[in-house]
């Protein structure tokens, strides 16, 4: 099924700007993508930036990392040569 974009009907604001919302629908789910917002004299793109979704890949970064850490430490203690060096008798 194709995605499509769609646009929200255009609101003015308070202030005299318009606002319209921009969605990705994909069946019968929508994601919404950003808004253009129009003031007199220019246009600007504000993208949506779902937050939690980037805290939750951070979270899980760094939980690989030290995960990956500590099978590294477990696997090859630091202090695995320590003391087994052989000396030759005299």
């Amino acid at each position: 099924m194709p995605r499509e974009l769609v646009y929200a009907e255009p609101h003015v604001t308070q202030d005299g700007s318009t606002v319209i919302a921009a969605a990705r629908v994909h069946g019968s789910r929508s994601t919404p993508v950003g808004v253009f917002v129009i003031r007199a004299d220019s246009a600007q793109w504000v993208p949506a930036v779902d937050a939690d979704r980037i805290a939750l890949i951070g979270v899980a970064t760094g939980f690989v990392a030290a995960t990956l850490g500590c099978l590294a430490v477990l696997r090859t203690p630091p202090w695995a040569g320590w003391g087994t060096e052989r000396r030759l008798p005299r």
